[in-house]
């Protein structure tokens, strides 16, 4: 099984900037759940908790794509090395504002600055990997589907250090950690500039419009954003039900089960080469989420909901991998970056909703009326993807028509060297993984892999 994963990584500076964008991305597992152990210890109020974290998150979907934008345009490390060193400053920022107990607006300005130049490291990671390995489909389903698990990993990881830290240490010692990962990985991932995609000379035409006008684009994100909404509300939810039990530490362990769930799940999915088409898988890791978090609201006994979590979370990687490798072959390669980034961005976008809520419904009536919000965003997240599906379906249709489909005027750039998807291959060879990210908040596994559920006609990767 660990074959194909040892060949891309054998590949020169592969595992150079594989290792090091991990630790940048930690970050993304860390800041969301900092944020809610350290407001709501130091104001009292999950309300307000969720609503600077969501802050955060919104600021991060509104910048994380003119970000990408610019990456695609002069470089990862030219745009990414200013804007990690002022939202890590934010974050330094947010943490005194909290411990000297200043009025909330300083909370917001500091949580939104940091969100809208965080940027998003999993989208570059990608971006490397399919500059890296070129026009080979099969190569960049399993690199993409390795950095999926290496996402589930930072969530194993990174919710149970903000939380032992938060809950033993100080309230503001969760932030501390993904500070310090954030400028250390950050800046090293940016120094290796032979792995670094290339960018477009500056007398090539540049795309023209929005990658939000390719069809299919604004569907996928609609979906992406109901799914935010189960990470979002799942993350404020279980610290408060952590804590109506009398064991608010062992939340980050309950979202990192979540997370290691998605993580088998993803290094089981990418060790395969699947030939199912790409639409239908992504619609079937995406209602089997859906549905199976409705479970959540049921449960009476932390172990009994870490034990849900643990099955449901194999949904995840499937889901969010198929979404990227739709977003993969519906962009011009020049704009991969961006492209990935707005699926996060719409997956940010849900997360803020869906912690929002959650903790103002918390406030009112505990930690399971939280939970109703995570039914709610599945239910919204199992229309979103029925609605989407018919959409999807044609342009694969499309797709297998016109192989080549570059809109006119989408000149592409060096940014992204080759897209997965690509001439004479199906829809499902180009299987990447987001970013996502986004990722955005504590220990909900966002970034993380999809759920496979059609088995590939004769094929195993190895």
């Amino acid at each position: 099984m660990l074959k194909p994963y040892r060949d891309v990584l054998a590949r020169p500076g592969a595992l150079a900037f594989s290792a090091t964008g991990v630790v940048a991305r930690l970050p993304m597992s860390m800041v969301g759940i900092g944020i809610v152990l350290m407001v709501s210890s130091l104001y009292g109020s999950y309300g307000l908790a969720g609503r600077v974290s969501a802050a955060m998150v919104v600021a991060q979907a509104a910048g994380g794509p003119q970000i990408a934008r610019l990456v695609d345009r002069y470089g990862q490390a030219r745009v990414m090395r200013p804007a990690i060193v002022v939202s890590a400053s934010s974050i330094v920022g947010l943490i005194v504002a909290a411990s000297v107990h200043a009025p909330s607006a300083w909370l917001y300005v500091t949580a939104v600055l940091a969100g809208a130049t965080i940027g998003s490291f999993g989208s570059l990671v990608r971006a490397r990997w399919t500059h890296v390995l070129g026009d080979d489909p099969r190569r960049i389903h399993t690199a993409y589907s390795l950095e999926s698990a290496l996402d589930e990993l930072v969530f194993v990881v990174g919710p149970v250090a903000a939380t032992a830290l938060a809950t033993s240490v100080a309230p503001t010692a969760g932030l501390i950690v993904p500070v310090v990962a954030m400028l250390v990985g950050g800046l090293a991932f940016l120094s290796l500039r032979r792995t670094e995609p290339g960018v477009a000379a500056a007398h090539e035409p540049r795309p023209r419009g929005s990658v939000l006008a390719r069809p299919g684009m604004l569907v996928i994100i609609l979906v992406f954003v109901a799914i935010g909404g189960i990470f979002g509300a799942t993350d404020v939810s279980t610290v408060a039900f952590a804590e109506e039990q009398g064991s608010k530490g062992s939340a980050g362990l309950i979202l990192a089960v979540f997370a290691l769930g998605s993580l088998i799940s993803g290094l089981l999915y990418g060790a395969r080469h699947w030939v199912s088409p790409l639409h239908r898988r992504f619609a079937i890791g995406v209602v089997a989420l859906a549905l199976g978090v409705c479970a959540f609201f049921l449960t009476q006994s932390l172990w009994v909901l870490a034990g849900v979590m643990f099955v449901v979370g194999f949904a995840i990687a499937p889901s969010i991998i198929n979404g990227n490798a739709l977003v993969a072959e519906l962009v011009p390669s020049g704009r991969l970056t961006e492209g990935l980034t707005w699926v996060g961005t719409g997956l940010s976008v849900g997360v803020s909703v869906g912690s929002s809520l959650a903790g103002t419904q918390i406030d009112a009536g505990g930690s399971h009326a939280g939970f109703l919000v995570v039914v709610v965003s599945g239910a919204a997240a199992l229309v979103a993807t029925l609605v989407a599906l018919p959409s999807l379906r044609r342009q694969a249709a499309v797709r297998s028509a016109d192989p080549a489909d570059d809109a006119p005027g989408d000149a592409p750039t060096a940014a992204a060297d080759a897209r997965p998807a690509t001439h004479g291959h199906t829809s499902a060879d180009a299987t990447c993984v987001e970013d996502q990210p986004t990722s955005p908040t504590a220990g909900a596994a966002v970034a993380a892999a999809e759920l496979a559920t059609d088995r590939t006609a004769e094929t195993s990767e190895r």
